[in-house]
């Protein structure tokens, strides 16, 4: 798709492709090269969840200070 058809699309096109890409990702999601390090910080990550060490933060707090890491 070229550029210029992606600029003609409405938002509400872009957003029912965009949700068709992610459908056709997810179904292929077993065929997707990870990387080594992301694959071990998951794994560290569940590890900490499943040893009761891993810390969360609610949704609210979380956008906050990404908005305020970003800004």
């Amino acid at each position: 798709m070229a550029l210029t058809a992606i600029d003609q699309m409405t938002l509400e096109e872009k957003l029912l492709a965009m949700e068709a890409l992610w459908e056709d990702l997810c179904r292929r999601e077993g065929r997707l090269p990870m990387p080594q390090w992301h694959k071990d910080l998951l794994d560290e990550r569940e590890r900490l969840v499943r040893d009761g060490k891993a810390r969360f933060t609610d949704w609210e707090t979380a956008k906050r200070r990404i908005a305020g890491q970003t800004s």
